[in-house]
């Protein structure tokens, strides 16, 4: 009889152990620190100067980024990227002699989701300069989310100061003239923007594609 309770004790005990570990098991696979990332850092981890090809209706765009001095901000524009979300969006606002800024809506205007806004890194040391690429963002330092721009000057009011400043992220190292011709394109006032210095053509980004490391 003793013996038979020293059975049934060890299966018991088993099933406790085996419950445990299953829990343990599961606890884990479901953990955060386990769970894949999502956030861009995952794209090209070991690259700290990505390459995106931007393909739009007026030609081919190449820039590289600066995951270095902007990793926060490199990190969510290739999430937007790998998520294929910049597809069909519009350059909206184009300002001669400034900035050709797009990103954020489509051909119709209209508006497109964002990821959450992310931190400005704009004392990062890389200043608004022509042909380099920076966030777009609101009143708020810290609203950019998915809008950018490239500079067509050398636009210093743009940098930090005693104020936040718009945050620098990569330079177009191919395609400078595409850029310069976007600058140069008729726009109007949008009643649906409710804005002026929209394109009376669209210009469209067809595609966006991380190019293999140099």
């Amino acid at each position: 009889m003793r013996e038979l309770r020293k059975t049934f004790k060890g299966i018991f005990m088993k099933k406790i152990l085996l419950s445990l570990l299953t829990a343990i098991i599961l606890i884990g696979s479901s953990s955060p620190v386990m769970a894949k990332k999502d956030d861009g850092s995952q794209v090209q981890p070991d690259n700290y100067y990505p390459r995106v090809k931007i393909e739009t209706t007026m030609g081919d765009i190449v820039v590289e980024l600066d995951r270095r001095r902007a990793p926060i901000t490199v990190n969510n524009f290739l999430r937007y990227v790998d998520k294929r979300a910049y597809e069909d969006t519009i350059f909206h606002r184009i300002v001669p002699g400034f900035v050709v800024q797009g990103g954020g809506y489509t051909a119709d205007f209209n508006g497109k989701s964002n990821f959450p806004d992310i931190f400005n890194e704009s004392g990062n040391g890389l200043t608004n300069d022509l042909h380099t690429i920076a966030m777009a963002r609101q009143g708020d330092p810290h609203t950019a989310n998915r809008q950018f721009f490239f500079n067509v000057n050398d636009n210093s009011s743009l940098n930090p100061g005693r104020d936040w400043g718009y945050a620098v992220f990569g330079v177009i190292v191919e395609g400078e003239d595409i850029v310069d011709a976007m600058s140069e394109v008729e726009t109007e006032y949008s009643i649906r923007l409710n804005a002026n210095n929209v394109p009376i053509e669209p210009i469209i980004i067809k595609k966006m594609t991380v190019l293999p490391p140099l």
